[in-house]
């Protein structure tokens, strides 16, 4: 149901994602400034396939996907987002990634992704799982990297992140409809921080919903992003393994996991949830765009695991998740917001 909003609302919303995008952009031009080259010693220079968008396009895109998160906003898919952002919290979250930012850069001018922090053992977690995506201090594996996480994200995307996220809502919100909430049950699998179950629960304070991770310190912080809440757990699984009876979700969301598995696993990850969606169930599958997706994004796409420590990323580009899910489920919509994809799947009610 469409809702009416407010000048003032639509004014705090564009002023709100305004200082966001400033905020995070002008942490990523003051790390920029202690980047060294992109190309070691004996490589060869990086040529994309086809042009990097310059800044002007990219705030074009950022643009329209605020213009759509607003429309969703005021077509009653979900509520405005918060903002109300602590200024201290932000400043110390600043101050500490800002200092981390060095050791980042060392850990990348020295190609050292294998230096990840084991206090919690090494026996429960997957090889793959054992490194230092974007070279980030820790891996996945303590209370620091957790604390840095979604700052890290943020400044990544510009400010952009979690109005990316917010476009799964829709689709959530079209299975929802009609249904209550409190026979409905949702898996976030690498739920990270809990950002993203937040958002649900803001929205759906009835689902019940699980947030899967593998991190310990990850999962502790989506426990406290969803305190205020009941009808929530967290169980510590890798995705190609998930601890749930076949066919018992209503609905399975992935946010930014894939392009972070080796193609074996996910193919087995994929897998697992066909078999724990109930017939009729969806699967929002939320990512970085793919090849082809835009082609006038695809040069950025190729440049992204070039900057980063992303091993998986470019068979993901080519990953064609509509072909691979075809025997088993439907794909009902693609929608994409600046650097980020939503894709909706039903499973086969036979």
């Amino acid at each position: 149901m469409e809702k009416t909003i407010s000048n003032l609302q639509k004014w705090r919303y564009v002023a709100g994602q305004s200082a966001r995008v400033a905020w995070y952009a002008g942490h990523y031009a003051a790390i920029n400034r202690i980047r060294g080259p992109l190309v070691r010693a004996g490589e060869q220079p990086f040529r994309p396939s086809g042009a990097i968008p310059d800044i002007r396009s990219l705030a074009r895109e950022i643009r329209t996907l605020f213009d759509r998160d607003l429309k969703n906003v005021v077509a009653g898919y979900y509520r405005a987002p918060e903002m109300r952002d602590d200024p201290r919290r932000l400043v110390d979250k600043s101050l500490r990634f800002l200092l981390d930012a060095r050791r980042v850069e060392a850990r990348r001018q020295a190609d050292r992704h294998n230096d990840v922090n084991m206090r919690h053992g090494s026996n429960i977690y997957p090889d793959y799982y054992l490194q230092n995506f974007h070279y980030q201090t820790d891996g996945w594996l303590s209370e620091g990297s957790a604390e840095l996480y979604d700052t890290q994200v943020e400044v990544l995307f510009a400010g952009t992140a979690d109005a990316m996220r917010r476009q799964a809502l829709v689709p959530i919100a079209d299975y929802l409809e009609g249904r209550d909430q409190r026979h409905v049950h949702l898996a976030d699998i690498g739920c990270g921080t809990g950002r993203f179950l937040r958002e649900i629960k803001r929205n759906w304070p009835r689902l019940n919903v699980t947030g899967v991770d593998l991190a310990p310190d990850y999962l502790e912080k989506t426990k406290r992003a969803l305190r205020r809440w009941s009808r929530t757990r967290t169980l510590q699984a890798a995705a190609e393994a998930l601890p749930f009876e076949k066919a018992s979700q209503d609905i399975v969301t992935a946010s930014y996991l894939f392009h972070e598995l080796p193609p074996e696993v996910r193919t087995r990850a994929l897998c697992e949830v066909v078999r724990v969606l109930k017939p009729g169930g969806r699967f929002i599958l939320i990512d970085a765009l793919q090849a082809g997706d835009r082609t006038s994004m695809d040069g950025l796409l190729e440049f992204f695991p070039r900057a980063f420590h992303e091993p998986y990323f470019e068979t993901y580009l080519a990953e064609d998740f509509e072909h691979r899910l075809a025997a088993d489920m439907s794909l009902l919509s693609t929608t994409s917001g600046y650097l980020t994809k939503v894709m909706c799947f039903q499973k086969h009610i036979i």
